[in-house]
């Protein structure tokens, strides 16, 4: 099975290129706009939606995402979506899985870094303005000249089995109803990652777990998440929610899942890296 939806890519990022803003001669340079709700225009007259680029003539680039195989370039600019017939705004939730591996991995892309200039306008060491710089993936401090480097949020998420027939899956209260996923949670301070598992395994549904193996990575820019997704094997059986995260959650067998994925019931949406743990345990055990 391939990567996550979220980690599939097709542009070297070129980072060469950001140094001394070479990149805004790079020629020819596709523009892929987005919306401050982080929504791109996605064009799905064909079978398999697709991005829509413009010319720099008709939004400047802001942010540098990289070269393609045939030299082709690729920038994003944050501008309002203009109306197109047989387009329509959408963001990564919605359509990420769908698209081709080049366009998942430039609008995720483009929206993480759009998310992180959004909210780091201003020095945090002096409170002065801050300007992009490096192809938008360093903001340099106007007083200090600091520069400050994009922000991401490591998280585990993990799939809890008993290394037989059954898995756990939980539910938070604000899901639609009848969807339950695997559980997850923030590295703390200091923690490595298959720490992290652990606590939060202990902390959300009372279990102690060992075997803990990693298993993929998915970026999450909601707004800055970096996901590590693991499995672990319970050693004890009996949960016990702690009431503040999870509204429920139970073992699942099998053959169980099998049938409400046969019913399109239960599972998160394939974007998610919780979906392909899950259905990476159910096809391979």
């Amino acid at each position: 099975m391939g990567p996550p939806a979220l980690s599939r890519f097709g542009v070297d990022r070129s980072a060469h290129l950001r140094v001394d803003e070479a990149w805004r001669t790079h020629t020819p340079m596709n523009v892929l706009i987005i919306d401050e709700q982080a929504r791109a225009l996605v064009d799905e007259t064909d079978a398999v939606p697709r991005l829509v680029f413009v010319d720099p003539a008709d939004a400047t680039p802001e942010f540098f995402l990289g070269v393609d195989s045939d030299d082709a370039a690729y920038s994003a600019a944050v501008v309002p979506l203009p109306r197109r017939i047989g387009t329509r705004p959408l963001g990564l939730r919605e359509v990420g899985a769908l698209l081709n591996d080049r366009d998942a991995g430039l609008l995720t892309h483009a929206v993480a870094l759009a998310n992180w200039h959004a909210t780091h306008v201003r020095c945090p060491r002096c409170g002065a303005e801050t300007e992009p710089a490096l192809g938008g993936h360093v903001r340099r401090c106007v007083a200090d000249g600091s520069e400050h480097f994009p922000r991401t949020d490591p998280a585990v998420i993990m799939l809890v089995h008993d290394g037989g027939d059954r898995c756990v899956l939980g539910r938070q209260p604000i899901w639609p109803p009848g969807m339950y996923s695997t559980l997850a949670g923030f590295v703390e301070p200091g923690e490595a990652a298959e720490v992290a598992v652990a606590r939060e395994v202990l902390e959300e549904v009372g279990l102690h777990v060992t075997d803990v193996h990693f298993e993929a990575s998915q970026p999450w820019p909601f707004p800055a998440s970096l996901m590590l997704g693991f499995t672990a094997r319970a050693i004890d059986d009996d949960i016990t929610i702690d009431g503040s995260e999870l509204d429920e959650a139970r073992w699942f067998t099998r053959d169980e899942l099998h049938r409400y994925v046969a019913r399109g019931e239960v599972l998160p949406p394939p974007v998610s890296i919780a979906w392909r743990l899950i259905t990476d345990w159910l096809a391979y055990g």
